[in-house]
């Protein structure tokens, strides 16, 4: 059965009234009052109640409970035990989950219905819904201004052991054989014993580890063998191939080994590391994880997000990350930034200015984001030679027609096919030029040409804006993309997680972006709150001093007045009636 708690229902009494006024106030000040008020009723409860009986079986954990229990374990970084407990008896918790009973059903929860309830939005890809819904409804109460966003990307590593070519071999046989045993014991009896007692014990596995780098080249020769073997043995049984470890080790020997079957002597052959793709497997126990050259194995998350340029308004404006993209550490980020613009497009949160890094600025990228309504402010890939003439420096039309050289000379002819352009010079002029050697002009049969495609020249026309002051002070912002990765680190411990595989990985990082933009909220909403209380205590205080010279001058007045009456009556002059 289902049970689902109504959020927006009203209490007729307040629940919490038994904690103490300054209490209180830190409780609804805190990002347990920020979670309470503007996202547990966001959460998409609707999502996971198809995945129960809503007329069998025993009631289920309140949906909302779960849901917000799971966001907060990765915003806070815990275990499930740790999620056990302080579901159980922290207060910030009860708050923010809206709480008020003090039952077991309410408060606790066992790890294995945590597990099976991360489970279910781990395979349902859930973790995305949830980042949506609360991130646009930050989005809406916060008022965030979307039009400049920043983009970049950070290394994560999941929970496996750095393993190199020979423990790949190694660890990949030993899982096999101990599936194998476990699945099909009258099978594994006809494995060769040799191998078994090599590659089946954790303690026979230890004898790797203190392989001499003299011997590596042959020890690994040896494991790539016994794989080979292995694969062979078993290729035409359709229950052993249909297991998950057989398939990684006929990955493992098609990613390292080059195999020749017809030569009986000698039919596999290790290949050399920079044969091996970066997307080959890293570690049996996380096959999803793969190698960047520049970052090493494990993942990699794209984060997106707004920034805000005015220093005055800086402190009451939300940086909120509007896009998380988990992707295997392989991966170019150059194929990131237009799912990353579609998706915040979808949901009304789309930028009108993204600033990057080189590997995001390809030329496709730009004109990919220009057709979306953005401008990708993105130095180009290379550097422009400074003693050498580019195309910038010739004087072109708004069509990219060049109309003459940086001499000042107009060309004879100029043509265009598709998008190459071809330029044709006076060879007379062009043979008595003096940059002549660094012009990208170059003789021919009749005439000297210059030959350029329309790519070539946006590139050369975005280098020379890069030099500019203007594009230095746009993209000044971009280096605030740097603080808000260690900031995502260092709050949630995205960079080591307790997971391996990329549903699971997907899941926490996306989570943990939620646990940021949560974090940031509370912050703003404090600085918001703290300058309104301060523009009151001096309208206050002003209002006072008002107050009180109205008294004075009123007193000085009165006594005045009681003076001149005085003064006029003792000298019968004339008489002065008073109010």
């Amino acid at each position: 059965m289902i049970r689902i708690k109504n959020q927006k229902q009203n209490d007729l009494f307040d629940p919490w009234s038994f904690l103490s006024p300054k209490r209180r106030e830190l409780l609804d000040k805190s990002w347990a009052g920020l979670f309470k008020k503007e996202l547990l009723c966001e959460l998409p409860v609707g999502k996971v109640a198809p995945f129960f009986n809503d007329e069998f079986g025993r009631p289920t954990k309140e949906l909302y409970t779960v849901l917000g229990a799971l966001v907060l374990q990765q915003t806070h970084d815990l275990s499930d035990e740790e999620t056990v407990n302080q579901l159980s008896f922290n207060i910030q918790w009860h708050y923010a989950l809206n709480i008020t009973e003090e039952s077991d059903s309410a408060k606790y929860m066992c790890p294995k219905t945590l597990w099976n309830m991360r489970s279910i939005v781990v395979d349902n890809a859930l973790d995305t819904v949830l980042f949506d819904y609360t991130t646009d409804k930050l989005a809406k109460v916060f008022k965030v201004n979307t039009d400049n966003q920043r983009i970049d990307s950070v290394h994560i590593k999941s929970n496996m052991r750095r393993l190199g070519r020979i423990g790949i071999f190694t660890s990949g046989i030993n899982k096999f054989l101990v599936n194998l045993k476990r699945g099909h014991k009258e099978i594994f009896d006809t494995v060769d014993k040799g191998i078994i007692d090599k590659y089946f014990s954790e303690k026979s596995l230890q004898c790797f580890s203190m392989v001499k780098p003299s011997e590596s080249a042959k020890t690994l020769a040896s494991v790539s063998a016994d794989l080979f073997n292995l694969v062979q043995q078993f290729k035409d049984h359709p229950e052993v191939k249909a297991m998950h470890s057989y398939k990684l080790l006929e990955r493992v020997l098609k990613e390292q080994c080059n195999v020749n079957v017809s030569d009986d002597k000698d039919p596999v052959e290790v290949k050399k590391p920079k044969d091996i793709p970066s997307d080959s497997l890293q570690n049996p126990s996380d096959p999803d994880a793969t190698y960047s050259g520049h970052k090493g194995q494990g993942y990699q998350v794209q984060v997106m997000e707004t920034y805000c340029k005015e220093e005055e308004a800086r402190e009451g404006t939300l940086n909120l990350i509007t896009h998380v993209q988990v992707d295997p550490a392989h991966e170019s980020d150059a194929n990131a930034l237009i799912p990353a613009i579609e998706s915040t497009k979808e949901r009304n949160l789309s930028p009108e200015e993204v600033l990057a890094d080189s590997l995001y600025g390809s030329d496709e990228n730009c004109q990919e984001a220009k057709q979306l309504g953005v401008d990708l402010i993105a130095p180009t890939m290379g550097s422009k030679k400074e003693s050498s003439i580019s195309l910038s420096d010739f004087e072109v039309t708004e069509k990219g027609t060049i109309v003459s050289c940086p001499q000042g000379h107009k060309p004879i002819r100029t043509k265009k096919k598709k998008i190459r352009h071809t330029v044709a010079f006076d060879s007379q002029q062009c043979m008595n030029c003096p940059n002549q050697t660094t012009c990208p002009v170059k003789q021919g049969k009749k005439h000297h040409y210059l030959r350029y495609t329309e790519k070539e020249m946006r590139l050369s026309k975005r280098r020379a804006y890069e030099q500019t002051d203007e594009f230095k002070d746009r993209y000044r912002w971009r280096s605030g993309s740097e603080a808000t990765v260690s900031e995502y680190d260092r709050r949630t411990g995205v960079k080591h997680l307790r997971v391996r595989g990329l549903k699971a990985v997907r899941f926490c990082a996306t989570l943990k972006a939620i646990g940021v933009n949560i974090f940031r909220a509370t912050a703003v909403r404090k600085a918001v709150n703290d300058y309104k209380a301060a523009h009151e205590r001096g309208l206050s205080g002003q209002m006072h001093a008002i107050y009180v010279i109205k008294e004075h001058f009123l007193m000085a007045w009165s006594q005045l007045r009681k003076f001149f009456v005085l003064f006029i009556r003792s000298y019968g002059h004339m008489t002065i009636t008073t109010a």
